[in-house]
């Protein structure tokens, strides 16, 4: 489903005028068309099949390169992504860490990407988004385990409330054999490990 363009400028327009703010006046005159093009990025999502990435999957046994059967996890670590909070319409942006324990089929790395991005762009928590990516890929990808690690920044806490420019969050969905924590305890080890940490945005 779409964005409404015009729906969203008229509704800008009317934002502006709320908070005392005159929408004809030259640095605000083009607000509401920003506004729609960015929504229409930024919600791109709602509405899209976040599945359908992995569609297309490769044959481990007979795929083109049997010879390189993975033996443990496929981890895909520092996935930029950005969203939008559902509670202030803020942003929030870090990166995604997302582990699987292929079984007979796996999929290009891109279509992970995918899944994220397709997850990301709509009105979001962070603990939900996690689930979601998690649920998306082992319900729809032949997985022994799933694990996903998401690392973000909020608008709502470094930029209103008390401000905590430096703060992070970090949330942790799992499914299959990684809901034991023996299990993805090197996983989370060789997460830590990332160059793209929190500290480093």
């Amino acid at each position: 489903m779409a964005v409404d363009r015009r729906r969203v400028e008229r509704l800008t327009r009317e934002l502006l005028e709320a908070i005392g703010e005159d929408p004809e006046r030259p640095g605000l005159k083009q607000t509401p068309a920003r506004m729609a093009d960015l929504y229409s990025e930024f919600f791109a999502g709602v509405g899209e099949d976040a599945a359908a990435p992995l569609a297309r999957t490769i044959s481990v046994s007979r795929g083109p390169a049997p010879e390189t059967l993975p033996s443990g996890a496929v981890l895909l670590r520092d996935i930029r992504f950005r969203s939008v909070c559902e509670h202030h319409l803020l942003p929030f942006a870090g990166r995604a860490h997302i582990a699987y324990l292929p079984g007979e089929q796996v999929v290009g790395l891109g279509a992970l990407i995918r899944v994220v991005e397709t997850l990301a762009t709509r009105p979001q928590v962070q603990e939900r988004l996690g689930e979601q990516i998690a649920d998306t890929i082992s319900e729809h990808l032949d997985t022994r385990g799933v694990l996903v690690v998401l690392d973000a920044t909020h608008g709502c806490v470094t930029m209103r409330g008390g401000r905590q420019p430096e703060a992070s969050t970090l949330t942790m969905a799992a499914r299959g054999i990684y809901t034991e924590p023996v299990a993805r305890a090197e996983l989370v080890t060789l997460i830590g490990t990332s160059t793209g940490s929190a500290g480093a945005r």
